[in-house]
């Protein structure tokens, strides 16, 4: 009794010793309750006061637009580019702190009022991306209608013959196996929306005949019934689905409930290889080759028409509304062929966008229209395809075939596809960008196909998917409108789906030149919210997959572009027509011409720093031409071409409209390259450059001329010989200005599989013009130096460029400070003061003082190499001096090209081109 009494005592003493740290520690926690309190609700009040709708139901006249589609890709290693996953974020403070941030739609930036709340950080995202406020209004509205699920048919009905399969039939329970699934052609887990209905509509819209429920969340699908003797009682499928509310079970432990989707599996035909007497005797197939032509290619174009055309088919082209020079170039064939015309109705068709399916669909309703036209097939090419057999072997192959369609299946798990193609996201076009808002969910009811955007359809389907309209493509029209890839899965889609479904051919007669580890890099994010690929152009090392398909039944590959390299092209046209050589001498058949300044083209911007060249070209002709009693007057910068021979880039020809006529120059870069220290790096180096546009895929530059400006985007460009190294070498690479700082480091890592690479600068725009140093730095020696121009401007915006403007475009020669000692490697303190103070006075030239400037610049780096005339005569003498006729040169884009040449004279008597 003692003992308890003096433990109790003991109790008392500690509790009234602690009590004031209790007391203490209480009021603490009670304060910070309190505080965490406070700022919830001012957050709370903070974010209801930025989001006042007018109207919080969504307005049924929300105003929509047309968009335009064409493809991309997201393959295994792509990644969703980190600007389009970037959530805006706008940090609140309190007390002069940084307290959290939000995800919150900036509306200060709008000039309209959303109509509903929008919290998805994709629609957050490109809205605040969208530079105009109509196509931030588009977004905002079309997220609005995503979310409040009325962008979209819920379900959709197919009209394919399903035999007797029935839409949700249950076949009973069946005993599966672990190592032996009943159903094996897709498996998935939704530990939240699993049940029988939903199975079964993935497992039929990714083409299977059944669908199994096992474990709660798993789903099956497959092709095979299962076998009578795995059925088990109903009662062994007992475990409940994780859907609420729904009296099926989903299935057991290793025991499925297995369903009919309604549809019958899918077999695609077979095409006919050869043609029966029978069919001989009928009217061969007549094709439209509907050509989608984007670029400036315009003696590929026509040689692509010259090997294609014949009188009994017909040429439709479609040229990319921002492309006026081809345009222009092309609309002269109408008038000496009857079968070749171009659309009025033209589409800015981007990469990825909703452009290219809206364009096709406006074609074919336009030649269903040519009531003249009597065709059988649209098969659609670009300016990047050429046939692989003659046009005869393909008539007689489609005349074989009469009726049917030719679309190539994607060959992957359905889901797979949808996830990697992105058709469960919704997409906007506008500002000629696609921009990712949001997720979506796809209708049930049908199957989901797609694959390759290169097709042959017939008539008949044809009318059915651009006129003659049923639900089912009203419905799939209003889902590919908002789609990634539309062209590549819209016609697949409906083909499944309705009663041409046994008209199907898995074969889009082509062969793609793939080389995924070059071209799939996450390419053209700056026109699509998504990653993508793109087939490499064909060289003479791609031959054998040429060759591969002359027992195929392909009739077209893709890619090729003649300025990246035209080899290969002759061999393939020689092939075609069985040759070894050219029957005849042909003039200029290794040199390639590729306009790339027309100035007719209004649709496009100007290039400053190509303007300011030209400019500087012409004053420099000008004083070649001049002498004491006679002078050129320099009127007009018309015309620049670039010009190759043997896949080799030669010049770039400029011309000018002069008072004695048209005069065309070529000109060509010097080389400023050192290499300083002997290596067995530096042993191996081809090829040193500083450029832009580098092309990833292709492995090279394609501003061949190498004009930078202060708003280019410099790349090094590097090629080292084939080589097997024996260590990697890890450099850097210094970009020093005109002012001697150094302005950026950019880490470089060369070994013998990467022999062939580029390194971006990273410059801070708008760029110091002058004579810039790149040096190549390897440990503590430095290897290499290449001296570039970036290019003071005498133009902007396509406008001569004011006194005011000046300093802010040729003013920026501030340095940073880098990690590493690299001060060895740069001018001396001395040295950098005079560079400095020179370019500070640079950056104030103005007018004479400006061309001056840029005059000693340009003769420095560029070397004028050949002058011509445009003249009927041999030559003509201007100023004293004997200047050729264009057209007698073997350089000029006035010299003869006959492999290009398109003229009604050339055509034989079976209204065919001759062969060269």
């Amino acid at each position: 009794m003692v003992n308890v009494k003096s433990a109790k005592n003991n109790n008392i003493k500690w509790i009234r010793r602690y009590r004031t740290y209790f007391i203490c520690g209480f009021v603490i926690l009670s304060i910070q309750i309190f505080i965490s309190f406070q700022f919830v609700s001012t957050n709370k009040e903070s974010n209801e006061n930025k989001w006042e709708p007018q109207n919080i139901d969504l307005p049924s006249n929300l105003p929509d637009v047309d968009f335009e589609i064409n493809s991309a890709r997201k393959n295994k290693n792509d990644r969703i580019d980190d600007e389009d996953s970037k959530i805006i974020k706008v940090k609140e403070t309190v007390k002069n702190s940084t307290i959290v941030t939000k995800n919150i739609l900036r509306l200060e930036e709008l000039d309209f009022v959303p109509a509903c709340h929008i919290n998805n950080k994709e629609a957050i995202s490109a809205i605040h991306r969208a530079k105009s406020q109509k196509c931030k209004q588009i977004l905002a509205n079309i997220t609005c209608l995503s979310n409040a699920g009325k962008m979209y048919p819920k379900e959709l009905s197919s009209s394919c013959p399903t035999g007797n399969f029935s839409l949700g039939r249950q076949l009973g329970c069946y005993k599966d196996e672990k190592n032996f699934r009943l159903l094996n052609g897709y498996y998935g887990a939704y530990k939240k929306d699993n049940s029988p209905e939903y199975c079964i509509n993935l497992c039929l819209q990714s083409g299977f005949q059944y669908a199994g429920v096992q474990y709660g969340y798993e789903c099956f699908c497959g092709h095979n019934e299962p076998p009578s003797t795995s059925k088990l009682p109903d009662s062994s499928c007992n475990m409940k689905c994780p859907v609420e509310n729904t009296p099926d079970t989903c299935g057991g432990y290793y025991t499925i409930n297995v369903y009919e989707t309604g549809i019958k599996k899918f077999i695609s035909q077979v095409a006919k290889t050869e043609l029966a007497y029978e069919e001989s005797q009928k009217r061969p197939a007549r094709i439209v080759f509907l050509l989608t032509l984007n670029g400036r290619a315009l003696r590929q174009v026509k040689r692509l028409i010259r090997i294609l055309y014949n009188a009994n088919h017909y040429y439709y082209i479609h040229v990319d509304v921002r492309q006026d020079y081809l345009f222009r170039e092309l609309l002269a064939l109408e008038r000496n062929f009857p079968n070749i015309r171009l659309t009025r109705k033209r589409f800015a068709t981007i990469w990825g966008g909703a452009s290219l399916l809206e364009m096709l669909l406006s074609c074919m309703r336009e030649l269903l229209e040519l009531t003249q036209w009597k065709w059988d097939f649209v098969l659609n090419l670009s300016e990047s395809d050429f046939p692989v057999k003659s046009v005869q072997q393909l008539t007689d192959f489609l005349t074989a075939n009469k009726g049917k369609n030719f679309v190539k299946s994607h060959g992957r798990e359905v889901q797979r596809f949808i996830q990697k193609q992105g058709l469960d996201k919704t997409f906007v076009e506008c500002e000629t960008r696609m921009w990712r808002v949001g997720d979506r969910v796809l209708p049930v009811g049908v199957q989901v196909d797609g694959g390759s955007d290169w097709i042959a359809l017939s008539h008949k389907f044809v009318r059915y998917v651009a006129v003659n309209r049923d639900d089912l493509v009203a419905g799939l029209l209003r889902i590919f409108k908002y789609t990634l890839l539309p062209a590549e899965s819209f016609f697949h889609t409906a083909l499944r789906n309705s009663k041409f479904c046994d008209t199907y051919v898995d074969n889009n007669l082509h062969v793609t030149n793939w080389k995924r580890k070059l071209g799939c890099k996450c390419q053209y994010k700056h026109v699509v919210d998504w990653c993508g690929c793109s087939p490499n152009d064909f060289r003479p090392e791609d031959w054998q997959r040429i060759q591969n398909t002359f027992t195929r039944q392909l009739y077209f590959a893709r890619k090729f572009e003649p300025i990246i390299n035209q080899a290969v092209i002759l061999q393939l046209e020689l092939w075609i027509h069985g040759l070894d050589a050219p029957s005849k001498m042909v003039p200029n058949l290794h040199s390639y011409w590729q306009c790339i300044y027309h100035h007719y083209d209004m649709g496009v911007a100007k290039d400053d720093g190509l303007l300011t060249f030209a400019n500087s070209i012409s004053r420099r002709l000008h004083g070649f031409l001049q002498n004491g009693t006679c002078s050129v007057n320099m009127e007009k910068f018309t015309e620049a071409t670039s010009y190759h021979h043997k896949d080799s880039y030669k010049y770039t020809l400029l011309k000018f409209q002069t008072s004695e006529g048209f005069l065309e120059v070529a000109v060509k870069p010097n080389s400023k390259v050192t290499v300083l220290k002997p290596s067995p790096l530096m042993e191996h180096l081809n090829y040193l450059a500083v450029s832009s546009d580098y092309d990833q895929k292709e492995q090279t530059s394609r501003n061949f001329i190498r004009i930078l400006s202060p708003y280019s985007d410099p790349n090094f460009i590097y090629h080292f010989n084939a080589h097997k190294f024996a260590k990697t070498y890890n450099m850097s690479c210094l970009w020093i200005n005109p002012a001697g700082f150094l302005e950026e480091v950019t880490e470089v890592s060369i070994d013998e599989n990467s022999l062939i690479a580029s390194a971006k600068s990273n410059l801070k725009q708008p760029i110091l013009p002058g004579v810039w140093t790149l040096k190549l730095i390897y440990k503590t020696a430095e290897m290499a130096s290449v001296k570039f121009l970036v290019l003071p401007l005498q133009f902007f915006s396509g406008n001569a460029v004011t006194a005011s403007q000046v300093e802010f475009l040729h003013g920026n020669f501030a340095g940073k400070k880098f990690a590493g000692n690299f001060d060895d490697f740069l001018p001396k303190v001395e040295e950098r003061e005079v560079l400095k103070n020179a370019a500070t006075a640079n950056s104030k030239r103005f007018d004479k003082n400006l061309t001056e400037w840029i005059d000693r610049l340009t003769s420095t780096f560029y070397a004028v190499e050949k002058l011509c005339v445009s003249t009927k005569s041999k030559s003509i003498e201007i100023c004293g001096r004997t200047v050729n006729a264009c057209r007698d040169t073997y350089w000029s884009s006035e010299a003869p090209d006959p492999k290009s040449a398109i003229f009604k004279d050339d055509l034989r008597t079976n209204g065919t081109f001759s062969v060269w």
